[in-house]
């Protein structure tokens, strides 16, 4: 295998809504570069990319994956990521270890919500970015029209650097604007003849050349000034103008492609090689300790980890990118993010699932290697005194929870063990064990997030659960103070039980839980069994009163009682608490508390007027509204029993474009026209129907 320099080398990501189709355009570019004898396709499921049974099921991306090929003599690795919402983070990441970004787009559909996330993303990064305007041979498909959506949406300075030749179904090449020649394709692809610009295309195409040799010159004052002085740029000029401005983020050039029909693949090859940056013109930033800009020593063998894989037979698969040196397989790193030394077995080359062992990877390559036993993704390795790390990570906090229970009682222990495994994969999943409903949750980043975590759990560890809605986490409360009395008596042969107390209850405010006081004077009750009236109370309040929810922001005073000196023990005033509580509530007026979680909704602006009615129709109290370009920011507070399938709704009424998160705020009362269905539910959830005096 050969070893290729940073300069010989060239990262790309490939992001962008999902059905733009990136991963048929990762197989063109494999193909059209000599890597795979084959071109793959999406719906026949032999992509390099997308290998993973669920991804091939549902014909979409789920997770990153690299690919490489050699064309004229540079290696040009390729990240293809997901284009759904729910898998954004994923696509985040594989940014993260780019040097440029190759946005691509529907000619059809043209700029989209996903279109405009990623382009934020590479922004905050500084990434270079091309458009890459895939499926022109589609019905409806257009430049005019995708161009003008992108320029809405990402500005002006996506300038086109080919045009296509032919329309729809007629698409059969492009026209190179910086070269200013034609470029056709015979009916696989891989022939690629030029010639002269068509007759009627050449007016389009002079005015085309023209619009971007000025966003050219606009980036640079001395070609500014060569600009005014002659009206245009000689055609070295405007090809290392173009690569600056690339660079620079001042041009985003856009090329023409069907990766289905093969068109375009070899003129895009051309355009990463050209103007696209390679890691030795690229700085990946460091920090020190507490988060300060520091400096690394490029010499210094280091790697930053983007992905990691479980895999149960290979075990953790993680991928890296090395940033200085070399990393050499049986050799020793340190992991500074965690403060533990790895020893690395085999290194590879991933081409999709192949792995291919190489003996070192070099600075600016990709690479992987198996069963690390404490790195994570995000961590640094680099070498023991080092003093500096790559920024963490940030991943998006889960917005859906679902409740998950194993379909056999035996594959209970194997579940938190596979979803750890998964977790490890994927950060932006979570699970934990409910202590208020006791179920264990395992939450995401929406329904088909969820969804595909339980194919993994089923198709890679053999374990199967049911997914149900979470219980809310309701509580009980009182609203009134009273007293009460609770006295438990029981004789039988020999000695009998007997214990007897008297208490107060009053409301505390909200958040103040429960508090236990001792106001017994006298001896009334013996000091010895006072602690049993408290556990009997704790014990009936964790239970409720009305629906089984644990009763919270109240006080319990102890004020008086009585005991027989043979008769009385610790459960006898344990009972006896536990009646005087029940007493309490059938006059301290109880009633039910809903968790109200604080949302922001983030969606195009034209949704807002029926989002936030939506949100007031879930009984949502709005709290602010925030334009943010052409997208609103909504914010509001929302029961928590509101919010379940909110998700469904708001991609429908979007049409995917729109995007919320949540989080506790605080409790509230439920109001009382669904106060008594929410304890009704709860009664028949428990198989209990018997009245509680409610």
């Amino acid at each position: 295998m050969k070893v290729y320099d940073a300069d010989q080398i060239r990262n790309v990501a490939l992001v962008g809504h999902s059905g733009a189709g990136k991963t048929q355009l990762a197989s063109a570019l494999l193909f059209d570069a000599g890597a795979v004898n084959r071109l793959g396709a999406v719906d026949d499921g032999t992509t390099v990319t997308d290998y993973d049974d669920e991804e091939i099921a549902r014909k979409h991306t789920l997770s990153s994956s690299t690919a490489f090929a050699e064309w004229k003599k540079t290696k040009i690795n390729v990240v293809d990521t997901p284009g759904m919402a729910n898998f954004f983070s994923d696509a985040c990441c594989a940014l993260r270890i780019a040097d440029a970004a190759l946005v691509v787009v529907d000619a059809v559909a043209g700029s989209e919500v996903l279109t405009e996330k990623v382009w934020g993303v590479a922004e905050e990064l500084g990434l270079p970015c091309a458009v890459v305007l895939n499926r022109l041979d589609r019905e409806r498909a257009s430049l005019s029209r995708s161009l003008e959506s992108l320029h809405e949406a990402l500005g002006r300075t996506v300038a086109p650097i080919q045009l296509p030749i032919g329309e729809e179904k007629d698409f059969r090449g492009v026209v190179d604007l910086v070269a200013m020649q034609a470029l056709t394709f015979d009916a696989d692809g891989r022939t690629v003849s030029a010639g002269d610009v068509p007759p009627e295309l050449a007016d389009d195409a002079a005015a085309a050349r023209e619009a971007l040799i000025e966003l050219v010159a606009e980036a640079d004052d001395a070609l500014m000034e060569q600009f005014f002085e002659s009206g245009t740029l000689t055609q070295e000029q405007l090809e290392a103008g173009l690569k600056t401005a690339t660079a620079g983020r001042q041009v985003f050039p856009l090329v023409c492609t069907s990766a289905t029909a093969n068109i375009g693949i070899q003129p895009l090859l051309d355009a990463v090689l050209a103007y696209l940056p390679s890691p030795t013109q690229r700085t990946v930033p460091v920090v020190d300790a507490e988060g300060n800009p520091a400096t690394a020593d490029p010499s210094d063998a280091a790697a930053l980890v983007w992905k990691t894989v479980a895999d149960p037979f290979a075990g953790r698969i993680t991928m890296f990118r090395v940033t200085g040196g070399a990393i050499g397989a049986d050799s020793t790193i340190q992991n500074v993010s965690r403060g533990i030394g790895e020893r690395l077995g085999a290194i590879a080359l991933m081409q999709g699932k192949t792995q291919t062992n190489v003996p070192e990877i070099r600075a600016g390559d990709l690479g992987a290697v198996a069963k690390l036993k404490e790195t994570r993704t995000g961590d640094t390795l680099a070498p023991k005194d080092a003093a500096w790390r790559f920024p963490p990570f940030q991943f998006t906090e889960p917005v859906l929870s679902y409740a998950i229970e194993p379909k056999s009682r035996g594959d209970e222990e194997k579940i938190s063990t596979a979803l750890q495994r998964l977790q490890e994969e994927d950060p932006t999943i979570r699970y934990a064990r409910d202590a208020q409903t006791s179920q264990l949750l395992l939450s995401g980043q929406g329904q088909l997030h969820i969804e595909v975590t339980v194919a993994k759990l089923k198709r890679r560890f053999g374990v199967e659960v049911n997914l149900k809605l979470p219980r809310i986490p309701y509580r009980e409360t009182i609203r009134a103070s009273t007293e009460a009395h609770g006295r438990h008596k029981k004789q039988t042969g020999g000695h009998g039980q007997f214990g007897d107390c008297r208490i107060k209850v009053a409301p505390l405010p909200r958040g103040e839980d429960f508090q236990f006081v001792d106001e017994i004077f006298g001896g009334a009750i013996p000091r010895g069994f006072i602690p049993a009236v408290e556990k009997g109370i704790q014990e009936a309040r964790t239970r409720g009163y009305l629906a089984g929810y644990p009763m919270v922001d109240f006080q319990v005073t102890l004020y008086d009682g009585s005991f027989h000196p043979v008769d009385s023990n610790e459960m006898s005033f344990k009972m006896a608490g536990r009646l005087a509580f029940r007493d309490a509530m059938s006059r301290a007026k109880p009633t039910l508390l809903e968790p109200v979680m604080n949302v922001e909704v983030y969606a195009p602006s034209d949704y807002a007027g029926d989002l936030m009615g939506d949100l007031n129709g879930r009984r949502g109290k709005i709290g602010g509204m925030e334009t943010r370009g052409s997208s609103t920011s909504i914010k509001a507070e929302v029961p928590m029993a509101e919010m379940l399938t909110y998700e469904q709704q708001l991609t429908s009424a979007t049409g995917g474009r729109g995007s919320y998160h949540m989080e506790f705020s605080h409790y509230e009362e439920v109001p009382a026209h669904i106060l008594q269905k929410v304890i009704a539910d709860a009664k028949a959830e428990r198989g209990d129907e018997d009245d509680k005096d409610s």
